[in-house]
C-alpha cells in the first residue's frame, strides 16, 4: 500500500510539472515551406528557437524541420543544440523522460539525438555546414558509441532511407547508405589520430574548433550515385577530400530520387554556422 501511494505521488507530481511547463510554452503556428532555389544560404542571423515537431508540415520554420533534439537555438548568428542540461521541469525534459529516457539521460539531454532536415528537396547537390563541438554528453546509453558523429544527410526519403557522410567520434570519416532501415558502409577512413575508447577516450574530434564539412551527391549516367566528403578543419578556406564512394546498388537500388538534406549530431553539444545548398 505504501508503494502504491508513493507511485501515485510521483505520477501526480510529474503531471503538475507537465501542466506548468505547457502553460509556460510559447504558442506557435506552423508555417508553409519556402520556395527555395539554388544556391540556398542560411547564416543563422535571426534569433529564436525552432522547436521539434512531429512532422515536416508542423514545423514553424519555412526552411527547416527539427525532427529530433527538442530545440535548435539561434542566437548571435550561431545555431546551437541545447547546451548542457535542460531544467528539471522543462516541457521537453519531461517529454523525453517519457519517450526516450535511455538516449537522453532521463530527458536532460535531448541534443544527444539531434536531427534537423530541410523542408526543400534536393537531388544533385553540394551541402556545406560548419560545426563546433563544445561538449561531449557521456551518456550511459548503449547507443553512444564509435559510430556517433557530425554528419550531413542527403537524399533523405524517410528515417529508413538516406545517405549520410561525416566525421565519427572514433576519428574516422565515413560515407553510409541506409536503406529499408539497414546501414551499409560505402567508404571509411581514419582521419584524426588516437585510439577510441568509450570510457577513457570517447571523442577524438577536436573541441571548440570550427570544422566545415562538405558533401557532393550526384547521379551518374549508369544509374549509380557518387558521394564525396570534404573537410576544412579550422575554416582555413582550403577543402581536403576525405572520401569518395559510388553506390551501384549496395544493399538495394541506389537512392536516385530527390530527397531532403540535413544535419545529424550524436551525444554532443554543438554549434552550427554557414549552411549552404547548391545544385551541381
Amino acid at each position: 500500500m505504501v508503494i502504491i501511494i508513493y507511485l501515485k505521488k510521483i505520477f501526480y507530481f510529474t503531471l503538475i510539472l507537465v501542466i506548468l511547463s505547457l502553460n509556460k510554452s510559447i504558442s506557435v503556428e506552423a508555417n508553409p515551406p519556402a520556395n527555395v532555389t539554388s544556391p540556398f544560404f542560411y547564416n543563422f542571423n535571426s534569433n529564436g528557437i525552432l522547436y521539434e515537431s512531429g512532422s515536416e508540415s508542423a514545423s514553424t520554420s519555412p526552411y527547416f524541420w527539427l525532427n529530433s533534439g527538442a530545440k535548435l537555438i539561434i542566437a548571435n548568428e550561431i545555431g546551437k543544440t541545447i547546451q548542457n542540461e535542460l531544467p528539471i521541469n522543462d516541457y521537453w525534459r519531461l517529454l523525453y523522460f517519457n519517450s526516450n529516457p535511455i538516449d537522453t539521460d532521463n530527458g536532460l539531454h535531448p541534443q544527444n539525438i539531434f536531427r534537423v532536415l530541410t523542408r526543400s528537396k534536393w537531388q544533385n547537390v553540394k551541402q556545406i555546414m560548419s560545426f563546433k563541438i563544445t561538449k561531449d554528453e557521456l551518456s550511459s546509453s548503449p547507443n553512444r558509441d564509435s559510430h556517433n558523429g557530425l554528419l550531413l544527410m542527403t537524399r533523405y526519403i524517410d528515417s529508413n532511407n538516406l545517405y549520410y557522410a561525416g566525421l565519427r567520434v572514433d576519428g574516422a570519416a565515413v560515407i553510409k547508405k541506409k536503406i529499408n532501415g539497414n546501414y551499409y558502409t560505402l567508404a571509411y577512413r581514419n582521419i584524426f589520430p588516437g585510439t577510441y575508447n568509450r570510457l577513457t577516450n570517447p571523442n577524438l574530434l577536436p573541441k571548440n574548433t570550427w570544422i566545415a564539412l562538405k558533401t557532393e551527391t550526384k547521379n551518374n549516367l549508369n544509374g549509380s550515385v557518387s558521394i564525396k566528403l570534404y573537410m576544412d578543419n579550422g575554416l582555413t578556406g582550403t577543402w581536403t577530400l576525405l572520401l569518395s564512394a559510388t553506390d551501384s546498388g549496395i544493399g538495394g537500388s541506389p537512392i536516385t530520387n530527390e530527397g531532403y538534406a540535413g544535419i545529424r549530431t550524436d551525444f554532443m553539444d554543438v554549434y552550427f554556422d554557414n549552411y549552404w545548398l547548391v545544385n551541381i
